[in-house]
């Protein structure tokens, strides 16, 4: 029977992070001043300028090495490069408390991995793409054996704070990389592409890229809220003859749906290549 309670609705909650770049930069300044107070935010980084830069952007705790937080964190989320992880986990193992929560957001490592450097700590993979920068963020991540059910609504709750978030099977990771991981550059590409056709079009470029980028949001918006499929939704906007069906003709002609589904399939092969 567990008898450990966390909200953070109710508690004070320490978050430390091992690498300071971009991703970690990325969540910090989704959290902060939402999640928790900047003070309660601790950051490892092994150059200390770049410890520097976070504490004068951010007003978090920064420092060269993991000593003056690590025992006080309820969540550690490990976000180094994959060939710095051996010696990351190396600094953190038997330094880390028994109800320490560890996130790893190492693209392709497995949690058996995680598990041979801390065998008795609650251990989470996650994989968080780059809109979490501006709180709409899609993150899925999967659990060990560990975890406790406070541990799974304490990371739920932290991933839907900048975003949205699902938990899932660790097998099923390697396609999550490939398509919402990877996935924000190819809204990207949709977004140039569409406002290059504005422009073509005899549109402002300034203006092409609003509209563009706004359309595609507000489609988003409308699968999520509605909970309609996409292809439902398409054709409520495609009239018989009409400007919209002519357009889905040309796309169909030209192979971008395919294309889309081959880039997620590709990009999760290199995922599942990255993982060994």
């Amino acid at each position: 029977m567990e008898t450990e309670t966390f909200d953070l609705n109710e508690t004070e909650l320490y978050i430390g992070f091992v690498g300071g770049g971009a991703l970690t930069e990325s969540i910090i300044n989704a959290i902060r001043g939402n999640l928790v107070t900047s003070s309660n935010i601790f950051v490892s980084e092994h150059k200390r300028k770049r410890c520097t830069e976070l504490i004068s952007r951010y007003r978090v705790n920064a420092s060269v090495g993991v000593e003056p937080f690590i025992d006080k964190v309820k969540l550690l989320v490990i976000a180094v490069k994959p060939k710095d992880a051996p010696a990351a986990f190396t600094e953190l193992r038997n330094k880390i408390t028994l109800d320490t929560v560890i996130i790893s957001v190492i693209a392709g490592l497995k949690i058996e991995i995680l598990e041979k450097f801390f065998p008795h700590s609650p251990v989470i993979r996650a994989m968080p793409n780059v809109p979490i920068l501006v709180g709409e963020g899609m993150t899925a991540y999967t659990v060990n054996k560990k975890a406790t059910a406070t541990d799974r609504k304490l990371v739920e709750q932290f991933w839907s704070s900048i975003g949205r978030s699902i938990e899932i099977e660790e097998r099923f990771m390697d396609a999550v990389t490939g398509l919402s991981g990877s996935g924000p550059a190819y809204g990207f590409v949709m977004i140039d592409a569409l406002a290059d056709g504005g422009v073509a079009a005899g549109l402002p470029r300034a203006a092409a890229i609003e509209l563009a980028a706004q359309t595609l949001l507000g489609a988003a918006k409308m699968v999520l809220e509605t909970g309609e499929h996409p292809a439902a939704l398409r054709d409520r906007v495609t009239s018989p003859a009409g400007t919209t069906i002519e357009g889905i003709r040309v796309l169909e002609k030209c192979g971008v749906r395919s294309a889309m589904i081959e880039a997620v399939l590709a990009a999760t092969e290199k995922s599942r290549a990255l993982g060994g």
